[in-house]
């Protein structure tokens, strides 16, 4: 345990347990911008060839948490009922911003959880859905795409519940967008 694993490029050194559930974020750590699709957000090929470079699943699951540390803060006034998703143990919040020029609106989000691996697991999916028009969101098949990193072999059956969830509400606010798309 005394070893740091073998951490992707990004990441300028290596971090301790206990900087990892704590304290401010370390500088080396790039806010993670999910709303302008900045260039520092991991994409989920990037996150896929990172997870293959971790030998082991708790270096893996320190990985996540550095990636729910990157997520841009979400304000106190998207921390509402309308935001919370259900299904999940951990407190979510999820906040859908439509961009509705084009031909299909463009989504991106903000998100949150009370809980640490949780809130990795939310970078994962907006890696997988911010930034795309509610029609490729549609057709997105996240269970295989997230199977590619074996989550659910190793995630509680309750933490797969809330990601699942997470999907569900991801998927039903393209569709929505979708739908004031067409009425306009």
């Amino acid at each position: 345990m005394g070893r740091f694993p073998p951490f992707p490029s990004q990441f300028a050194r290596p971090f301790a347990i206990a900087a990892v559930a704590a304290g401010p974020v370390p500088a080396y750590i790039e806010v993670m911008d999910t709303l302008n699709q900045a260039p520092g957000i991991s994409s989920f090929d990037e996150i896929l060839a990172d997870f293959e470079l971790l030998d082991d699943w708790e270096d893996r699951y320190r990985y996540v948490i550095e990636l729910g540390r990157k997520l841009e803060p979400l304000p106190e006034a998207e921390r509402c009922p309308a935001n919370k998703v259900q299904g999940c143990v951990s407190q979510v919040w999820l906040s859908t911003h439509v961009d509705p020029g084009g031909e299909s609106p463009r989504l991106s989000f903000l998100g949150d959880s009370d809980a640490h691996i949780v809130r990795g697991l939310i970078a994962i999916l907006f890696s997988l859905y911010s930034g795309k028009t509610a029609e490729e969101i549609a057709h997105i098949d996240a269970g295989q795409k997230l199977s590619l990193l074996h989550l659910k072999e190793h995630l509680t059956p309750q933490r797969s519940n809330g990601l699942i969830a997470m999907v569900k509400r991801i998927r039903y606010d393209a569709e929505a967008a979708l739908g004031q798309h067409t009425v306009h």
